[in-house]
């Protein structure tokens, strides 16, 4: 796989409508490094493909599924009393970018 590059995480942050300051894309790119550097050490380890997935960290993690079972909910209209501005089925909340 190719390395990142700065017009690589330039296009994604115009992608993603974040723009990224010189600083900001230099951290980015920073970061992926360390990422490749411990992907690329992870790889060394001997025998790695031979090692079965874990499904959980502790050995003696004991689970129960649960039948799915429809339960009754709130009603809509009782959560929505909870909200200052109410249209339909929606609610107004405070913008919080740009």
């Amino acid at each position: 796989m190719s390395k990142f590059t700065k017009e690589m995480v330039d296009n994604y942050a115009d992608k993603l409508l974040i723009g990224l300051t010189e600083e900001e894309n230099k951290q980015v790119l920073d970061e992926f490094e360390d990422i490749d550097r411990n992907i690329d050490l992870i790889n060394k380890i001997a025998n790695i493909n031979d090692v079965e997935p874990m499904t959980h960290a502790l050995d003696d993690f004991v689970y129960e599924l649960r039948d799915d079972e429809v339960e009754e909910s709130v009603p809509v209209e009782d959560l929505l009393r909870n909200s200052d501005v109410v249209r339909g089925r929606e609610i107004e909340v405070p913008k919080v970018v740009g």
